[in-house]
């Protein structure tokens, strides 16, 4: 496969049998590293793409290689949390049966082949609802640290980024305060909605607002990563979502859809953070500068 990366000003074209598969940049290369335009040359603005072309686009690069690790280390957290609560779970009911079933009638015996059944089932309801509830509280710090990583692959930089207890721990306090933040953005929205949604007539446009600002947050909250990484400010990143205001609100409407299909939406989470990202770099331009000038 072969993917050609381009920025304003520098251009990098790396070809090689293992890539993550995106056509993102054009330009030229030498030794993997971005070797800047010669004066006399124009290099030729990527195009933008469609919000479904941006996610399909990041779901190819986390399950690329060199980015599959930022994807498997939040769930892989996941699962094993799940399975040491279940595990705890069945080991204190067990204990609960074995203390419980000796104190009742001998013909209620039946009930040790029920509550087993009733116990795995409502295991399975709970797992169900709050599984993904909370991946996505485990990989917000996770996320801002993938973007990162998905921006250096995707401008040139690096196929391959290593990973970094230190740097994610040091990204974690920013990152928490800029969910809050959204938090504190989104709730009196909500509440404004919802009031809404009980005003006779009134109420009659309050489903389709709720749609319309499920979509709206869904470009906010990813799109919100690379921005925090460039250090751009909630007012500035409100302000440039709105000047791309339909190409955020596309992006945000597939993003909105793929998160409602159970157990697909685990890995349509990272997909949205790597589509985010490309989506920052193609629809900013010259604007979204490499994180480390950002940051600098």
């Amino acid at each position: 496969m072969r993917i050609i990366f381009l920025r304003q000003g520098y251009a990098t074209s790396l070809a090689c049998s293992k890539t993550v598969g995106a056509q993102l940049f054009h330009g030229h290369h030498k030794a993997g590293k971005v070797t800047p335009f010669k004066h006399s040359e124009t290099p030729m603005p990527a195009p933008a793409l469609t919000g479904p072309q941006y996610l399909r686009e990041g779901l190819k690069l986390v399950l690329s290689p060199g980015l599959r690790l930022f994807v498997l280390l939040p769930l892989s957290i996941n699962v094993v949390l799940f399975c040491g609560l279940i595990y705890l779970a069945v080991h204190q009911f067990e204990l609960w049966v074995d203390t419980f079933m000796p104190t009742l009638p001998h013909w209620l015996s039946f009930l040790s082949y029920i509550l087993w059944p009733l116990f795995v089932a409502l295991v399975l309801l709970m797992v169900f609802f709050t599984f993904t509830v909370v991946a996505n509280i485990i990989a917000a710090p996770f996320n801002g640290f993938l973007s990162e990583k998905v921006e250096a692959v995707v401008r040139g930089v690096d196929e391959s980024p290593d990973f970094s207890w230190a740097e994610l721990v040091a990204m974690v306090p920013r990152t928490l305060a800029r969910e809050a933040r959204k938090l504190g953005y989104m709730l009196p929205r909500m509440l404004g909605l919802f009031i809404l949604s009980f005003i006779p007539v009134a109420n009659i446009i309050a489903a389709p607002l709720w749609l319309l600002f499920g979509v709206w947050m869904m470009a906010i909250q990813y799109i919100d990563y690379p921005a925090d990484n460039h250090k751009l400010g909630w007012n500035e990143m409100l302000g440039w979502l709105k000047s791309k205001r339909w190409q955020s609100l596309s992006f945000g409407s597939i993003v909105y859809v793929a998160l409602l299909i159970p157990v697909v939406n685990l890995l349509m989470m990272p997909a949205a953070v790597a589509g985010a990202t490309l989506f920052w770099v193609r629809e900013r331009g010259a604007d979204a500068l490499p994180v480390t000038h950002a940051r600098g």
